[in-house]
């Protein structure tokens, strides 16, 4: 049984947050500074909080058009820039089109994507080997037997984990170094599944240091937080739409994956066209899996040996 906190002990949870805060901007200087804005729930959480640690400042709100945004969050974005000068606007290098060409699709995850890439690459090596015959003593989960068949000649789908990092990641990036900014104040949650519960409250990038201070916080802390603070979300965390997390638009990371693009097609039906139209390799291939999506011609609500994969 999942016992709540109680109001107490998310004030001190929320004290905790600013004081830590409050001494990274003091060491590291308002002026170093900078939070990564995606205008999801997360970082419009950790923008709120940053204005309670430091009251006044003047922290640029970073905010990454990728063209693959929700339309809803990038209207939120821009609404909220009218009265926020902090919040500006940046473009990646590269369109989502040619990036997904030149580098690879994602697919299943960051990891598996990151995996095949490497097989692709190189061929059967000893880090490929390791992640489909994992080592019991390591801990880790190996590749799914239903996903092995990629590692073959026969796979031809290019896959790789760069599609995160050329859209949104290197724009900030190039951001930083431009402005000399080198701390980057990420909102990601401490019971985020995946490998973002690895992540740390301080960690180095490849310019500067990443800034965590959600890592500490969940789920129930952030939602004790809207509440108390009255922070207004965009509009499709509420309903009808209940939208758990936004992102990218149809990314095939998300486990929620068919629930997310069933949610499109009844409110936002072009976009639901654009999904397909984007990944539209990964989800033919899901689909012939039943592997996140339903298997074309599948029965509405029978389930597939693949329904519960990650």
């Amino acid at each position: 049984m999942t016992i709540k906190r109680c109001d107490a002990d998310n004030e001190f949870l929320t004290f905790d947050r600013i004081i830590k805060i409050r001494s990274i901007v003091e060491k590291y200087g308002e002026d170093k500074c900078y939070i990564s804005f995606s205008g999801g729930k997360d970082s419009t959480v950790l923008s709120h909080l940053v204005d309670l640690a430091v009251p006044g400042n003047k922290i640029p709100r970073i905010y990454a058009n990728t063209g693959i945004e929700l339309n809803a969050v990038r209207e939120f974005v821009l609404e909220l820039q009218k009265d926020d000068p902090r919040i500006e606007i940046i473009k990646p290098s590269v369109n989502i089109k040619t990036a997904l060409e030149r580098d690879g699709y994602p697919f299943k995850s960051k990891e598996h994507s990151m995996y095949v890439d490497i097989y692709q690459r190189n061929g059967m090596c000893r880090t490929v080997d390791r992640y489909l015959n994992p080592e019991e003593s390591r801990k880790t989960f190996g590749c799914p037997d239903s996903l092995r068949y990629q590692f073959t000649p026969e796979f031809k789908l290019k896959c790789s984990k760069k599609c995160c990092y050329n859209m949104k990641e290197k724009p900030m990036e190039d951001y930083a170094r431009a402005n000399d900014r080198p701390i980057c104040f990420i909102g990601l949650l401490g019971d985020e599944k995946g490998g973002r519960n690895q992540a740390k409250c301080l960690v180095d990038a490849a310019f500067g240091k990443h800034f965590q201070p959600l890592t500490a916080v969940d789920h129930e802390w952030e939602e004790y937080f809207i509440k108390h603070e009255n922070i207004k979300l965009c509009k499709l965390y509420y309903p009808p739409y209940n939208f758990e997390r936004t992102g990218c638009k149809g990314c095939p990371y998300n486990i929620n994956l068919q629930q997310t693009l069933d949610t499109l097609g009844q409110f936002f039906p072009s976009e639901r066209k654009q999904c397909e139209l984007i990944w539209g390799p990964v989800y033919d291939e899901y689909r012939r899996l039943g592997y996140r999506l339903k298997r074309k011609g599948q029965i509405k609500g029978q389930i597939s040996i693949f329904d519960c994969a990650c």
